[in-house]
Protein backbone atom coordinates (compact mmCIF):
# COMPACT_ATOMS: atom_id res chain seq x y z
CA UNK A 1 0.00 0.00 0.00
CA UNK A 2 1.52 3.39 -0.99
CA UNK A 3 2.17 5.92 1.71
CA UNK A 4 -0.20 8.89 1.73
CA UNK A 5 1.19 12.15 0.38
CA UNK A 6 2.09 14.47 3.21
CA UNK A 7 2.72 17.48 0.99
CA UNK A 8 0.31 18.26 -1.85
CA UNK A 9 1.43 19.21 -5.32
CA UNK A 10 0.07 22.78 -4.91
CA UNK A 11 2.13 23.12 -1.72
CA UNK A 12 5.21 21.89 -3.58
CA UNK A 13 4.60 24.35 -6.42
CA UNK A 14 4.27 27.18 -3.89
CA UNK A 15 7.64 26.08 -2.51
CA UNK A 16 9.09 26.21 -6.03
CA UNK A 17 7.86 29.78 -6.43
CA UNK A 18 9.50 30.78 -3.14
CA UNK A 19 12.79 29.21 -4.23
CA UNK A 20 12.57 30.89 -7.65
CA UNK A 21 12.09 34.21 -5.83
CA UNK A 22 15.36 33.64 -3.99
CA UNK A 23 17.59 32.10 -6.66
CA UNK A 24 15.82 32.14 -10.04
CA UNK A 25 14.91 29.14 -12.18
CA UNK A 26 18.43 28.47 -13.51
CA UNK A 27 20.03 28.12 -10.07
CA UNK A 28 17.07 26.29 -8.52
CA UNK A 29 17.83 22.71 -7.51
CA UNK A 30 15.53 19.87 -6.56
CA UNK A 31 17.34 19.79 -3.21
CA UNK A 32 16.42 23.46 -2.62
CA UNK A 33 12.77 22.79 -3.41
CA UNK A 34 12.72 19.61 -1.33
CA UNK A 35 14.12 21.46 1.68
CA UNK A 36 11.59 24.29 1.22
CA UNK A 37 8.69 21.83 0.91
CA UNK A 38 9.88 19.50 3.68
CA UNK A 39 10.35 16.54 1.33
CA UNK A 40 13.14 14.37 -0.03
CA UNK A 41 14.45 15.25 -3.50
CA UNK A 42 13.61 11.74 -4.84
CA UNK A 43 9.96 12.46 -4.02
CA UNK A 44 10.08 15.42 -6.40
CA UNK A 45 11.62 13.26 -9.10
CA UNK A 46 8.92 10.67 -8.58
CA UNK A 47 6.11 13.23 -8.89
CA UNK A 48 7.50 15.56 -11.58
CA UNK A 49 10.23 13.58 -13.35
CA UNK A 50 12.88 16.30 -13.43
CA UNK A 51 13.63 19.92 -12.61
CA UNK A 52 12.28 20.83 -16.04
CA UNK A 53 9.09 18.89 -15.34
CA UNK A 54 8.71 20.71 -12.04
CA UNK A 55 9.20 24.14 -13.66
CA UNK A 56 6.79 23.28 -16.48
CA UNK A 57 4.19 22.36 -13.86
CA UNK A 58 4.70 25.76 -12.21
CA UNK A 59 4.18 27.44 -15.60
CA UNK A 60 1.05 25.37 -16.29
CA UNK A 61 -0.39 26.14 -12.87
CA UNK A 62 0.27 29.87 -13.30
CA UNK A 63 -1.71 29.93 -16.52
CA UNK A 64 -4.55 27.88 -15.02
CA UNK A 65 -4.87 29.84 -11.79
CA UNK A 66 -4.99 33.33 -13.27
CA UNK A 67 -8.82 33.42 -13.57
CA UNK A 68 -9.06 32.46 -9.89
CA UNK A 69 -6.86 35.43 -8.98
CA UNK A 70 -9.20 37.79 -10.81
CA UNK A 71 -12.29 36.12 -9.32
CA UNK A 72 -10.87 36.65 -5.81
CA UNK A 73 -10.34 40.32 -6.65
CA UNK A 74 -13.95 40.62 -7.83
CA UNK A 75 -15.17 39.10 -4.57
CA UNK A 76 -12.98 41.41 -2.48
CA UNK A 77 -13.88 44.64 -4.30
CA UNK A 78 -17.30 46.03 -5.19
CA UNK A 79 -15.88 48.28 -7.91
CA UNK A 80 -14.70 46.62 -11.15
CA UNK A 81 -11.85 49.14 -11.42
CA UNK A 82 -10.75 48.42 -7.86
CA UNK A 83 -10.96 44.70 -8.58
CA UNK A 84 -8.70 45.21 -11.60
CA UNK A 85 -6.14 47.19 -9.63
CA UNK A 86 -6.34 44.69 -6.78
CA UNK A 87 -5.76 41.71 -9.09
CA UNK A 88 -2.80 43.30 -10.85
CA UNK A 89 -1.20 44.55 -7.65
CA UNK A 90 -1.52 41.11 -6.03
CA UNK A 91 1.58 39.91 -7.88
CA UNK A 92 3.44 42.98 -6.68
CA UNK A 93 2.50 42.19 -3.11
CA UNK A 94 4.30 38.83 -3.42
CA UNK A 95 7.56 40.30 -4.74
CA UNK A 96 9.46 42.44 -2.27
CA UNK A 97 12.83 43.16 -3.88
CA UNK A 98 14.24 43.94 -7.33
CA UNK A 99 16.21 40.69 -7.09
CA UNK A 100 12.97 38.73 -6.68
CA UNK A 101 11.51 40.47 -9.74
CA UNK A 102 14.67 39.63 -11.68
CA UNK A 103 14.51 36.00 -10.61
CA UNK A 104 10.90 35.72 -11.75
CA UNK A 105 11.61 37.54 -15.01
CA UNK A 106 14.28 34.90 -15.68
CA UNK A 107 11.35 32.62 -16.51
CA UNK A 108 10.82 34.87 -19.52
CA UNK A 109 14.04 33.56 -21.07
CA UNK A 110 12.65 30.04 -20.93
CA UNK A 111 9.27 31.27 -22.15
CA UNK A 112 10.81 32.86 -25.24
CA UNK A 113 13.31 30.12 -26.07
CA UNK A 114 11.50 26.89 -25.22
CA UNK A 115 8.29 25.96 -27.08
CA UNK A 116 6.74 24.11 -24.12
CA UNK A 117 7.29 27.03 -21.75
CA UNK A 118 6.16 29.47 -24.44
CA UNK A 119 2.84 27.66 -24.81
CA UNK A 120 2.09 28.24 -21.12
CA UNK A 121 3.36 31.84 -21.25
CA UNK A 122 1.08 32.57 -24.19
CA UNK A 123 -1.86 30.91 -22.43
CA UNK A 124 -1.16 33.07 -19.35
CA UNK A 125 -0.85 36.27 -21.41
CA UNK A 126 -4.08 35.61 -23.32
CA UNK A 127 -5.94 34.78 -20.09
CA UNK A 128 -4.62 37.94 -18.45
CA UNK A 129 -5.73 40.12 -21.35
CA UNK A 130 -9.17 38.48 -21.30
CA UNK A 131 -9.53 39.00 -17.54
CA UNK A 132 -8.45 42.64 -17.81
CA UNK A 133 -10.88 43.22 -20.69
CA UNK A 134 -13.73 41.58 -18.76
CA UNK A 135 -13.19 43.89 -15.79
CA UNK A 136 -12.93 46.91 -18.09
CA UNK A 137 -16.26 45.93 -19.71
CA UNK A 138 -17.72 45.65 -16.19
CA UNK A 139 -16.29 49.08 -15.30
CA UNK A 140 -17.88 50.61 -18.42
CA UNK A 141 -21.24 48.99 -17.59
CA UNK A 142 -20.96 50.30 -14.01
CA UNK A 143 -20.30 53.83 -15.26
CA UNK A 144 -16.72 53.92 -13.93
CA UNK A 145 -15.16 54.33 -17.39
CA UNK A 146 -16.32 55.97 -20.59
CA UNK A 147 -14.97 56.88 -24.01
CA UNK A 148 -12.85 53.77 -24.41
CA UNK A 149 -12.78 50.43 -26.15
CA UNK A 150 -12.31 47.77 -23.48
CA UNK A 151 -10.43 45.35 -25.75
CA UNK A 152 -7.88 47.94 -26.90
CA UNK A 153 -7.52 49.40 -23.44
CA UNK A 154 -6.92 45.91 -22.01
CA UNK A 155 -3.87 45.56 -24.25
CA UNK A 156 -2.51 48.90 -23.01
CA UNK A 157 -3.20 48.04 -19.36
CA UNK A 158 -1.43 44.70 -19.76
CA UNK A 159 1.56 46.45 -21.31
CA UNK A 160 1.64 49.00 -18.48
CA UNK A 161 1.48 46.21 -15.92
CA UNK A 162 4.35 44.28 -17.50
CA UNK A 163 6.39 47.45 -17.90
CA UNK A 164 5.75 48.39 -14.28
CA UNK A 165 7.44 45.19 -13.12
CA UNK A 166 10.63 46.14 -14.93
CA UNK A 167 10.63 49.88 -14.25
CA UNK A 168 10.04 49.38 -10.52
CA UNK A 169 13.02 47.01 -10.39
CA UNK A 170 15.12 49.74 -12.04
CA UNK A 171 13.88 52.81 -10.13
CA UNK A 172 13.36 50.96 -6.81
CA UNK A 173 10.94 53.52 -5.41
CA UNK A 174 8.36 52.40 -2.86
CA UNK A 175 6.60 49.04 -3.01
CA UNK A 176 5.96 47.14 -6.23
CA UNK A 177 2.22 46.72 -5.65
CA UNK A 178 1.83 50.49 -5.17
CA UNK A 179 3.97 51.14 -8.27
CA UNK A 180 1.82 48.81 -10.38
CA UNK A 181 -1.39 50.47 -9.19
CA UNK A 182 0.04 53.90 -9.99
CA UNK A 183 1.09 52.96 -13.52
CA UNK A 184 -2.23 51.29 -14.34
CA UNK A 185 -4.16 54.18 -12.74
CA UNK A 186 -2.31 56.58 -15.04
CA UNK A 187 -3.40 54.59 -18.10
CA UNK A 188 -7.02 54.49 -16.93
CA UNK A 189 -7.26 58.11 -15.73
CA UNK A 190 -8.33 59.66 -19.08
CA UNK A 191 -11.34 57.31 -19.19
CA UNK A 192 -12.39 57.48 -15.54
CA UNK A 193 -15.73 59.12 -14.84
CA UNK A 194 -15.58 61.49 -11.91
CA UNK A 195 -18.42 61.53 -9.37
Amino acid sequence: MPRPRTTSNPEILDAVIRVVSRVGPARLTLADVAAEAGLAAPTLLQRFGSKRGLLLEVARQGAEQLPEQFDRARQAQASPLEALLHALAAVGAMLQTPEEVSNHLAFLQMDLNDPEFHAFALEHAVAMREEIAALLHEAIAAGELSGCDAENLARTVQTAYNGALVTWAIFREGRLDVWIRGEVDEVLAPYARVG
